[in-house]
């Protein structure tokens, strides 16, 4: 009888140290499954949470069989179901249009934009930098690009230089998609710099 007591002691110690752990196990699995129903029964914000996001993004965008723009992103977020479907790009974007040889006519960048998909409307919000084929270059805070007028507008000060050292200015700004033809509502304080010549006679 009494060459059983030990290994009964230390079965009964053994279970002592394991209940609390089992205890504590099933404890947290309850809890992780009361939350995780919380979590998918919680009703989603259409318009403040995306139903998809992705990030490190670069793509070639295609229409009618020819690539048309490459677009590069940190981050890209889906609003499908927003009242107001659109892709939105909290860390800025940069886009480049090509021709049907594949070469570049324009590029873009900004801080933030939008991209309303039913509605064709992309809106480039902070640091709007736009370069076309001809090395002008367009500054502007906010531009929208209409993809079914094919155009780009704006409303705010724009800054347009070229590489004539001409320089435009001026409230309010129409172009087409290739930014070659365009003008400004309000032009102002237009620019022209010329380039200092530097004396190369010898001096005496």
């Amino acid at each position: 009888m009494l060459t059983n007591k030990p290994n009964f002691i230390k079965k009964y110690k053994q279970s002592i140290r394991i209940l609390p752990l089992g205890i504590l196990i099933l404890c947290f699995l309850i809890s992780c499954g009361s939350d995780k129903k919380e979590y998918v029964n919680a009703p989603l914000d259409n318009e403040t949470m995306p139903s998809m996001r992705d990030d490190s993004v670069t793509m070639l965008i295609s229409d009618s069989g020819l690539i048309k723009y490459k677009l590069i992103t940190k981050d890209w977020e889906f609003f499908e179901n927003a009242k107001d479907p659109h892709w939105y790009f909290p860390e800025g974007i940069y886009v480049e249009q090509f021709d049907t040889s594949f070469q570049k006519q324009t590029s873009l960048k900004a801080d933030t934009a939008w991209n309303f998909t039913l509605r064709k409307l992309w809106r480039l919000k902070g640091n709007v930098f736009i370069e076309n084929i001809q090395g002008e270059t367009f500054s502007t805070d906010e531009l929208f690009w209409d993809e079914k007028e094919q155009k780009f507008y704006s409303d705010k000060y724009i800054e347009i230089k070229r590489p004539e050292k001409l320089m435009l200015k001026g409230i309010g700004f129409e172009s087409n998609l290739n930014m070659t033809q365009y003008r400004i509502f309000r032009p102002h304080d237009t620019d022209i710099y010329f380039e200092d010549k530097q004396n190369t006679e010898p001096q005496n």
